[in-house]
């Protein structure tokens, strides 16, 4: 396994819509087992294969809740794959989670999503799910499914709140 580059913006491949993957196959389980130590190495809740500059229809998550109330336990890594998702469905009900992204390091910002949509996608043994996915799930999910299309966090959000966001990720970099 091997940790890959994370793409930031305003680096144009992440604006890239990502291709069907065609078989499930020893470069797919590969690229997914990257994916997963990048995102815990980064480390995230959440990865696109475009963010790493692989233009495939494929997510990993991992929400990491803790097993128990005590602070000092280890989260319960939950790792999921997606593999061509589709949002066959959103509820009139929305969210607001404060999202970042490891493409835009460190910065956060409101966003209103559906609080509930009903997915189907593959796992990474090739078995079709369909679920109703509601929570930080959800919202995780429409997030990672965004990158599939090119779109950023950042995109739902005002064109003045965008540019105050960007402006403070590029004065970080500098000062870094």
């Amino acid at each position: 396994m091997a940790i890959l580059p994370i793409l930031e913006a305003p680096d144009p491949r992440l604006r890239t819509i990502s291709t069907p993957v065609e078989a499930i196959d020893a470069d797919l389980q590969r690229l997914i087992d990257d994916m997963f130590e990048t995102m815990y190495d980064a480390p995230g809740i959440g990865l696109a294969a475009i963010q790493v500059g692989v233009p495939k229809r494929v997510l990993v998550m991992d929400l990491q809740e803790p097993e128990t109330d005590e602070e000092d336990a280890p989260p319960v890594r939950k790792p999921m794959v997606f593999i061509n998702p589709e949002i066959l469905s959103g509820s009139q009900d929305m969210a607001v989670y404060n999202e970042g992204c490891l493409s835009v390091p460190e910065q956060y910002a409101e966003v209103e999503r559906p609080a509930s949509v009903r997915a189907s996608w593959m796992d990474r043994d090739g078995r079709i799910h369909e679920e109703q996915i509601d929570g930080l799930l959800a919202t995780c999910l429409q997030h990672e499914m965004d990158h599939l299309e090119g779109v950023l966090f950042i995109d739902h959000l005002s064109r003045l709140k965008r540019d105050m966001l960007m402006k403070k990720l590029n004065k970080a970099r500098k000062a870094a």
